[in-house]
């Protein structure tokens, strides 16, 4: 059966593609920023295998993930996990800025570069979740922004480097979607939070299993989800 590690499985878009994984009968590792909560998610996710590390601090992961057993085997790394701080240009200081990049940017690349050995031995796949500030910077989102059009050119160059050993590469880029981040973004931009109005969790999980699932004759290089409504 499988492998799959996974960013940001405690909550939303990663807790619903971790629960649907595990249910189907493959493995599935969670990563996690702390041993709290690693309790938190082993608990949500009975079968699910907990590994910590803290992507606010890249240069440690290296450090953290060699002080705990690795799976031998991983057949996709999916990279949900992800922080959002709104804000102008005129307003974000430095470490507003930092956070983002580190976790959005600088951990999956770090991340992908100590597990692409395994990933190469199993032509795995990589999967990025973006979001649709990937592609277009609106007023307020610099930051965050300017970390998902570095994690497209991620995707991108990484897609070029790894064909050589059958590694897929795919970039998933929703729209708003009904999740916590959603809600506190709301509550940043001082408005009042209805999830109906959003993509579910659950499409936006089903469309990074079509990826997953597809046939090694083709692979998504890209793939854009936006509301229906």
């Amino acid at each position: 059966m499988p492998t799959h590690l996974i960013t940001g499985a405690g909550s939303g878009i990663g807790a619903v593609l971790a629960r649907r994984l595990r249910d189907r009968g493959d493995d599935v590792v969670a990563l996690v920023r702390d041993a709290g909560r690693a309790r938190e998610v082993a608990e949500a996710l009975p079968g699910v295998r907990v590994l910590v590390g803290d992507l606010a601090q890249p240069g440690r992961l290296s450090w953290a993930l060699s002080k705990q057993q690795l799976p031998d085997r991983i057949d996709s790394l999916i990279h949900v996990a992800g922080v959002v701080d709104l804000g102008a240009v005129a307003d974000l200081p430095p470490a507003r800025w930092e956070q983002q990049l580190a976790v959005n940017l600088v951990a999956p690349a770090e991340l992908t570069r100590l597990l692409l050995p395994v990933l190469r031995v199993s032509q795995g796949q990589i999967v990025f979740v973006n979001s649709g500030a990937g592609l277009r910077a609106h007023a307020g989102w610099s930051a965050y922004a300017a970390s998902k059009h570095g994690l497209r050119a991620l995707a991108d160059a990484l897609r070029a480097e790894e064909a050589q050993h059958g590694v897929r590469v795919t970039s998933i880029y929703p729209g708003r979607t009904a999740t916590p981040m959603q809600e506190r973004v709301h509550q940043q931009e001082g408005q009042d939070y209805d999830a109906e109005r959003f993509i579910t969790p659950e499409s936006v999980a089903t469309t990074i299993l079509t990826a997953l699932d597809l046939p090694r004759d083709a692979e998504i290089t890209d793939l854009t989800v936006r509301p229906g409504r």
